[in-house]
C-alpha cells in the first residue's frame, strides 16, 4: 500500500504577495497622509496660535514612525514589482505633500490592476 504525499493546503482568505504588498502599501500611505495632516493642520497651529506645544511632541514622533513605516512599504514594494522610475518618485514624493497621500490612494488601486494583481 502506497501512501500518496499530502496536497497542500491553501486557505481561502490567504492574498497572494502582490496584492498583500499593495495593501500594505495602500495602508502605510493612509497612515502617513493622516499624521501628517494631524501635525500640519492640527498640531502646529495649536503650537503656535495657541502655545500648547504638546501637540506637537506627540504628533512629530508618531509621523515620524509612520512616515518610516511608509518609506519602508515602498522599498518592499518596489523591490517585488514591476515599476517605472516616475511611479516611484510620485510614491516618495506624495510622502512631504499634506493630503497627497489620500489623493495617491486610488492611483495605487489601478496599480493593482495593472500589476496583474486581484
Amino acid at each position: 500500500m502506497t501512501l500518496a504525499a499530502p496536497t497542500p493546503i491553501t486557505p481561502a482568505g490567504l492574498i497572494p504577495p502582490k496584492r498583500r504588498q499593495l495593501l500594505g502599501l495602500e495602508i502605510a500611505s493612509l497612515l502617513e497622509a493622516t499624521t501628517l495632516v494631524v501635525l500640519v493642520c492640527i498640531a502646529v497651529p495649536l503650537k503656535h496660535v495657541l502655545g500648547v506645544a504638546t501637540a506637537v511632541k506627540v504628533m512629530g514622533p508618531v509621523h515620524g514612525l509612520a512616515f518610516i513605516f511608509y518609506i519602508w512599504e515602498v522599498i518592499q514594494t518596489v523591490s517585488a514589482g514591476d515599476w517605472k522610475g516616475s511611479d516611484i518618485v510620485r510614491m516618495v514624493g506624495v510622502a512631504f505633500v499634506p493630503f497627497a497621500g489620500f489623493l495617491n490612494l486610488p492611483w495605487l488601486r489601478r496599480q493593482h490592476k495593472r500589476l496583474g494583481a486581484p
